[in-house]
């Protein structure tokens, strides 16, 4: 079993390194780590480039910024592994919950595994209660136009069978990626869709948080769109 590690990366020279060591320490599975830097402009590119590219199987640079759902295509397109992780290259989602997520697939039972930041026993870091009411009511309308039952449709963590997510066509540019992926896996017939609580340390303004209301409005248009009419 390989698994391919996506790392949309954008401005994150404060944590770029310490993902790239937890990801590393993941030790149980064969990885392919693939990092596509959005054409950041703090010193990002200079650490990838000089400092930890050989802490990287492949390294995408975007000739200028497209979005972390632009960035995501360009890894599943590169991605070689049994199975696509994405993960943020900031230090609010932990590594260490690679195992958990991968169980249901290894073991069968599922072809795409969501993680949740609101279900199970995991720490979480106390944050934004407006951003948690948003989260809810986008879950919501996704749930019910695709009739599945997730708790936690925004989240990062999300792991595909690699055949299964490389023949979705992805759209979305920016953070509409995740209603859009959502939408298009319910349509898949007989797609099995497991969620697990993953721990959450999460990030604010000040320390590089960077989705905003303006994407909460895009994620109501994306889930409107390739629900209904795509």
């Amino acid at each position: 079993m390989k698994l391919s590690i996506v790392i949309p990366c954008f401005n994150e020279e404060s944590t770029i390194k310490e993902i790239l060591k937890k990801v590393h320490a993941q030790s149980k599975f064969d990885k392919e780590i693939i990092v596509i830097d959005d054409f950041s402009n703090d010193s990002t590119r200079e650490i990838l480039k000089n400092e930890i590219k050989d802490q990287i199987d492949k390294l995408i640079f975007n000739d200028k910024n497209y979005g972390k759902g632009y960035s995501i295509k360009q890894g599943i397109n590169a991605a070689t592994g049994d199975y696509i992780l994405v993960q943020d290259a900031d230090l609010e989602y932990d590594p260490s919950d690679y195992e958990k997520l991968l169980k249901p697939l290894e073991n069968g039972v599922a072809d795409v595994v969501y993680g949740s930041r609101f279900i199970g026993s995991e720490e979480k870091r106390v944050l934004y209660f407006w951003h948690m009411i948003g989260n809810n009511i986008l879950t919501l309308l996704s749930n019910m136009f695709t009739n599945l039952n997730l708790s936690d449709m925004e989240v990062c963590y999300k792991v595909f069978k690699s055949e299964i997510i490389k023949n979705i066509n992805l759209e979305e540019n920016r953070f509409g990626f995740e209603p859009e992926v959502t939408a298009k896996i319910a349509k898949i017939k007989n797609i099995r869709i497991y969620e697990v609580g993953v721990k959450y340390f999460g990030r604010t303004y000040s320390d590089g948080k960077k989705i905003t209301w303006k994407d909460g409005f895009s994620a109501l248009r994306c889930i409107v769109y390739y629900n209904l009419f795509k």
